[in-house]
């Protein structure tokens, strides 16, 4: 398909394999099975039902969910409405959620009540929200919610908002995705319709993914690899999906063995789980054709014993950031083990990429530089933030992306640090200046610092270094427990050292350089949440 021919809204991409593809499933979500057909007119319904609750043109929907089919759904429906979606982290607290609703002034939440335990609607008791004029329910463990019933009284729209669609031009928001980014604050990232649908023609193209493909989506709808390089990229190509709320190795193996998964992305430390699977027990996996993988250090030997003792003939890895939604680089289906692991491919097509030194010129090949990028897959800019965007994207239209790497002479990337600080557990991007920020806000604590430090089975993990107040009781276990109420699982240190003072320049600034070398000898506050 060329970019010509690409259809020119996310809910465009529905409408064409809806004609195209008809009666096969678009959606397998435990005993559903949803058609292409069938997703157009659902998407139809709930664009209908939110024009019933008001939704306006450029109106921001967010989504609070977990990965099911109502959750698509929904999103289609608000941007086949000519809403803009909000994905929040499903393992937020209030707080967190309360931020990024009040700075995207969103009107509709589209949540679930219960996941993993958690009432999300509790979670918001008591939470000042403006701006939020409804609250829509979907199906959960814990009811029905009231989605099937908006749907129902919306059907009767479904040709209007059809009428409506048409409006879409393609240069429209579809989604805003708020980044932590390394001030402290999430910082929210804008691209259009036509960027993603464009972006993630080209990924699908470069992973291989086909119209015959089972795709067992695993990372979260509202991260970039769920969202775009999941569900949208899919609906492109027309194949199937299967949408995976909660990751578990044993159940997801019934999966693809009983659906005959064919796609199936995922971090490393999933499929170093399934190879210390005894053989028998992964009979079941030689369905598997493709995978995608990355998000930490990834064993040359891992790449072999996937393709070998897996049977899964592709396996690529790739490099990307929300604010060039969400894909920069990828490899190729031919490219040996030794060059998956140590680079992470080649810029898409039409996309350029650079390695710049410290007054913006680029570097020879082979030496290291921050790597930017140019090109149609780069954000429109930071909701309602310039001066971050101007900081972000230069007047030649290079998005400065804070890594380091190094470009071979075949064009391959290979990145050598992180953004500043960040660091990424189990595949999540953790940012020390927003846990920093939300661990301020304990009045018993005077300073904190808090750094990256390995993990066997997670990659790496957080651990803080706590200046208490004076006369307060402060201990390991006490910041663990109140952080796991203040903010998502995995932004949850799990160690922590209760210190006197924390090391400082003469400007005073924390020197966290020192800090890293003295997390060899982890002081841990806790068992590590798994």
């Amino acid at each position: 398909m060329s970019e010509m021919e690409l259809p020119r809204s996310i809910p465009h991409v529905v409408l064409r394999a809806a004609q195209l593809h008809g009666d096969k499933p678009a959606i397998v979500d435990g005993a559903r099975r949803i058609s292409y057909r069938q997703l157009r007119q659902l998407m139809l319904q709930a664009a209908a039902a939110f024009r019933a609750l008001g939704l306006q043109k450029g109106d921001r929907v967010a989504v609070w969910a977990p990965n099911q089919a109502e959750t698509i759904v929904a999103a289609l429906g608000a941007q086949a409405a000519g809403g803009c979606i909000v994905p929040l982290n499903t393992r937020f607290k209030g707080g967190e959620v309360q931020y990024i609703l009040n700075q995207s002034r969103a009107r509709i939440l589209v949540m679930t009540e219960v996941f993993l335990g958690h009432s999300y609607p509790q979670m918001l008791e008591g939470v000042d929200l403006p701006h939020l004029e409804h609250r829509v329910l979907l199906p959960s463990e814990a009811g029905d919610g009231d989605w099937d019933r908006l749907l129902e009284d919306a059907q009767a729209g479904s040709a209007a908002a059809a009428a409506a669609l048409e409006g879409l031009t393609g240069e429209e928001l579809s989604d805003i995705m708020f980044t932590s980014g390394t001030t402290g604050n999430p910082k929210g990232v804008m691209t259009t319709h036509r960027q993603n649908v464009a972006v993630y023609r080209a990924w699908s193209d470069s992973v291989g993914l086909r119209e015959d493909d089972r795709f067992a989506i695993i990372y979260p709808f509202f991260h970039c690899a769920g969202y775009k390089a999941g569900w949208l990229a899919t609906f492109i190509c027309g194949a199937t999906i299967y949408p995976v709320a909660q990751l578990e190795v044993k159940p997801l193996c019934e999966l693809v063995a009983a659906e005959k998964i064919s796609f199936l992305p995922g971090p490393p430390t999933l499929f170093q789980t399934l190879l210390s699977t005894p053989p028998a027990d992964r009979a079941g996996l030689r369905s598997l054709r493709a995978s995608v993988t990355g998000a930490s250090m990834v064993p040359p030997s891992m790449i072999e014993r996937m393709r070998s003792e897996l049977d899964i003939a592709t396996v690529i890895t790739g490099y990307g950031l929300t604010e060039a939604c969400g894909t920069v680089t990828m490899t190729s289906a031919g490219d040996p083990a030794e060059l998956i692991v140590r680079s992470c491919g080649k810029a898409i097509p039409g996309v350029e990429l650079r390695c710049v030194d410290e007054r913006n010129r680029e570097v020879p090949v082979g030496e290291a530089g921050e790597v930017v990028v140019r090109g149609y897959n780069v954000m429109l800019g930071y909701f309602e933030d310039p001066d971050n965007t101007a900081k972000a994207i230069d007047a030649q239209g290079w998005l400065h992306t804070n890594d380091i790497g190094v470009l071979d002479e075949n064009g391959y990337l290979r990145i050598t640090d992180r953004k500043n600080d960040m660091f990424i557990v189990g595949g999540f991007n953790c940012y020390p200046a927003e846990i920093e920020r939300i661990m301020c806000g304990n009045p018993d604590y005077m300073h904190v610092a808090v750094v990256g430090v390995p993990d066997d089975r997670l990659g790496e993990v957080g651990k803080a270094y706590v200046v208490p107040r004076s006369g307060a009781v402060v201990t390991p276990q006490s910041v663990i427990a109140w952080c796991r109420d203040a903010m998502a699982n995995y932004k949850v240190p799990r160690y922590v050292e209760v210190v006197d003072t924390l090391p400082t320049n003469a400007m005073g600034k924390v020197q966290k350089f020192r800090l890293r070398d003295d997390a060899g000898s982890q002081s841990s506050g806790g068992e590590p949440e798994k």
